[in-house]
This record gives C-alpha cells, sequence and structure tokens, in this order.
C-alpha cells in the first residue's frame, strides 16, 4: 500500500503544479474608470488619479529588468517629449522596482520622465494582475480609452495616434 501511494504521489504533484488559480483583483478595461491611487513620484511630489482628471493622460506600469519595457521605455520617453508640452499627463509606475535600479536604468539609457518606484504590486494590482509594460491612455475624465500590454509593444506610430485621437 505504502509503495503504491509512493508511486502516485509524484504523478499528483505534477498534475497538481499544473492548475493554475485565476488571480483575484482587477484586469481593467477600455472604458472602465481609472482606479484611486496615490504614488510619490522620484521628485518627491504625490500624484494620484485625481491630480489625472481634467488632462488627457498616460499610466505605464514598467519594471527596468523587463526585455519588453525595455524596448517600450525609450518610445515612451519620444511621446513624453513631444505630448508633455501639450499637457498630457504622465505617471511611469514601477511594479516591484527600486528606486536604486530604476535611477541606474534611467541615468544609462538617458531617460528624463519622472517615475514612481514601487516596491511591491500594490498599485499595479488596481489595474490588472499580469503583463508589463502595461499603458494606459485615458481622457480627461480618467476614463481608460486605450490599453497596449507585451503583446505586441507598442509603437510609436501606436500611442501618438490613440494620443491624437483623444487630442484633436
Amino acid at each position: 500500500m505504502i509503495k503504491r501511494l509512493l508511486l502516485i504521489l509524484p504523478f499528483m504533484l505534477l498534475f497538481s503544479a499544473c492548475i493554475k488559480e485565476e488571480p483575484a483583483g482587477a484586469d481593467l478595461k477600455v472604458g472602465d474608470v481609472v482606479p484611486d491611487f496615490v504614488v510619490v513620484m522620484n521628485n518627491g511630489k504625490l500624484l494620484s488619479n485625481e491630480d489625472l482628471k481634467g488632462n488627457i493622460s498616460v499610466i505605464m506600469f514598467f519594471h527596468t529588468s523587463c526585455p519588453d519595457c525595455q524596448q517600450a521605455l525609450p518610445i515612451m520617453q519620444k511621446i513624453y517629449d513631444e505630448y508633455k508640452p501639450e499637457g498630457v499627463s504622465f505617471a511611469l509606475i514601477s511594479r516591484e522596482d527600486h528606486k536604486e535600479d530604476i535611477e541606474f536604468y534611467w541615468n544609462k539609457e538617458g531617460l528624463k520622465m519622472p517615475y514612481s518606484a514601487q516596491k511591491d504590486r500594490s498599485v499595479y494590482e488596481l489595474f490588472a494582475q499580469t503583463r508589463i509594460p502595461r499603458i494606459y491612455i485615458n481622457d480627461r475624465n480618467g476614463i481608460i480609452r486605450h490599453i497596449y500590454t507585451d503583446d505586441p509593444v507598442p509603437s510609436y506610430d501606436d500611442l501618438k495616434t490613440s494620443l491624437d485621437k483623444l487630442i484633436r
């Protein structure tokens, strides 16, 4: 009996490892309202969802060691440089990435955008459970109008087209 149990146990463990639970929490969609959040930006100022209202806004979740984020961040810098002067608000928020790592990466890559370093996923999980980068383009009322992930990583033209539709 014990031998039989010892033979069956590894198969049971293997099978159970393939079962995945659905993550609890948000998975926002186009048309949803940007959830309530408050983050501290790298300049020490607080930024909340309420601060973004009244302007078109872009919220990006990233991690500096993520290859898709590394592909998207220079594109976002170009979008930031072009649209910040037009009044678009930006919130780049890390997902489990420390300030020192982000500073190092920003300096190495010549990025100038403000960011919020988050040591955990608490803010990210208000928006989604999986996949980064995640980019939300929101209207002046805080309604999500476009969502981009890593499938595929959005191009400059994708982001520009989405922003232009809201601005013009």
